[in-house]
């Protein structure tokens, strides 16, 4: 999650019934707890157990820091991580490890850990929206842990992470900077932990996606470490994909096939697209790519008998009323969308699944004033991932843990230009022919439509032989499709199979 701070807060405490509990407390602990721990301490280790697609898998749990280091030495930095390793088989002696972090920038990888990946994960209502707390813990019967060792990274400032004393915080908040300290943290952990020769993937959520792209170029011009593959969710890789406005019409089509899941999810489409969600889709796309974009290309310029035909073809594929089109002037954002599509309901859309409905209590206002996807997840969460780094992984830290982090002014490196790592991300493709990338996107994600991460795909400075190493997988749901548990079972499935080919 997290291209866009979430406004995360810190929770209630965390209800764990003993029918919930069924992985804690831990069975086995190793090494001695530090109060405050840094990179100086030990790493805290606790064995358990988890039932993944039938089979009960037998881990490891790791929680430590490890140091980013100066030239001569001495430490810049502790980065925080929670590790989960499975004993390799004989016959398969190097498992594939998978590096995860969240986006923002500024998040910690608690969502795809405790919403995803993780053996553990938070409880939500069956729809993906936030039970009554207190909240609880369960079970992930779709871990990955199957089929990879996962380590889940907190960059600097999130989570436990944090500079050195004398050390400002401020010199780790950037592009650069941020793939050369994840980037070091990589290259640490699998040095210690001897995983050199291990197949190796990054997955990204989010801002995480274009880390990911970013990273695996880093890794292989800095350490020739080459990859396997990236699984890229819910993110994008060209920021001009997404930030429209005077001079760039661009994120208006791509946006629009989300609008139109988002519309059919709701019933707002007319009989024969809400009859038929490929058609709704396919329809949306042609029309997007078409005379939509050649409309918006035309600006002032657009004769009215077009514009006429292009405002009746935007309500039939988006639900809305004419009038709100054209008071937008056929650039409708999604804060637009989501306060307007079920307007007459009193109802406002999320922005990160725009399945999910709330109230904002302002109808005369021309956009929602809060996303309720957002608020669905900003209790649970945080109180889930507070509860359980203490009282099953035995990590002890009296700092807060940090969801969202305040890493702003962020140094995206770039002037008069939109930040965009589609060319680190096909040089590294071009260079390394095996490696192969997983895009997973939410169809109901207003965020980071999964049309922008399409497009720079299909725009990417890349060999023509290489394009069949993408796949692009679709869900129901929205940014955190593994909220949604049709969709969470469908991704262990995906990345199941990626990881294992």
């Amino acid at each position: 999650m997290n291209l866009i701070a979430f406004p995360l807060l810190l929770a209630t405490a965390l209800s764990l019934s003993a029918g919930e509990t069924t992985n804690a407390p831990a069975a086995k602990t190793t090494n001695v707890l530090a109060q405050i721990p840094d990179a100086s301490h030990a790493p805290v280790r606790v064995t358990n157990t988890v039932t993944v697609a039938g089979e009960r898998v037998t881990y490891v749990a790791e929680t430590g820091m490890l140091p980013l280091l100066k030239p001569d030495g001495a430490s810049r930095a502790s980065i925080f991580y929670t590790a989960y390793t499975v004993a390799p088989k004989p016959s398969n002696p190097q498992r594939p490890v998978t590096f995860c972090f969240n986006g923002g920038p500024g998040s910690a990888s608690v969502w795809l850990h405790l919403g995803a990946f993780g053996p553990r994960r938070v409880q939500m209502q069956t729809d993906g929206s936030m039970p009554p707390p207190p909240f609880a813990l369960v079970d992930n019967e779709f871990s990955l842990l199957n089929a990879s060792d996962l380590v889940f990274i907190d960059p600097v400032a999130t989570g436990f992470s944090r500079p050195a004393k004398e050390e400002k915080a401020e010199q780790f908040f950037g592009d650069a900077a941020d793939l050369e300290s994840v980037g070091e943290f990589i290259r640490l952990w699998t040095t210690r932990h001897d995983r050199w020769l291990a197949p190796k993937y990054l997955c990204g959520e989010s801002y995480g996606v274009f880390r990911a792209a970013g990273l695996a170029d880093y890794l292989r011009s800095r350490h020739g470490m080459y990859l396997n593959g990236l699984i890229l969710i819910s993110g994008l890789l060209d920021f001009g994909t997404l930030s429209g406005g005077p001079g760039n019409d661009l994120p208006y089509p791509l946006i629009l096939p989300a609008y139109t899941a988002a519309a059919h999810f709701h019933q707002q489409l007319p009989a024969d697209l809400q009859s038929d969600l490929t058609k709704a889709l396919a329809e949306a796309r042609t029309f997007a790519q078409g005379d939509f974009a050649r409309a918006l290309q035309q600006g002032s310029a657009l004769p009215a008998a077009e514009r006429k035909k292009v405002v009746a073809e935007l309500v039939r594929l988006t639900g809305l009323k004419p009038a709100v089109i054209e008071d937008n002037n056929l650039r409708v954002d999604q804060g637009v969308f989501r306060k307007q599509l079920l307007h007459d309901q009193g109802l406002i859309l999320g922005a990160y699944d725009a399945r999910l409905t709330g109230r904002d209590g302002d109808p005369a206002s021309p956009a929602a004033g809060f996303d309720p996807a957002s608020a669905a997840v900003m209790g649970p969460f945080p109180a889930a991932m507070n509860a359980y780094v203490r009282s099953e992984l035995k990590f002890e830290d009296d700092l807060p843990y940090e969801f969202l982090a305040s890493v702003h002014p962020w140094n995206f490196g770039t002037r008069n230009s939109f930040a965009n790592a589609s060319e680190k991300l096909a040089t590294v493709m071009n260079v390394n022919p095996y490696l192969r990338v997983l895009v997973l996107g939410g169809r109901c994600d207003l965020v980071c439509p999964l049309d922008n991460l399409r497009y720079s795909l299909t725009h990417l400075p890349l060999a023509p032989a290489y394009e069949k190493n993408v796949t692009i997988a679709e869900f129901d749901a929205g940014h955190m499709m593994y909220i949604n548990p049709p969709d969470l079972k469908k991704m262990q499935a995906v990345i199941g199979k990626f990881v294992q080919p």
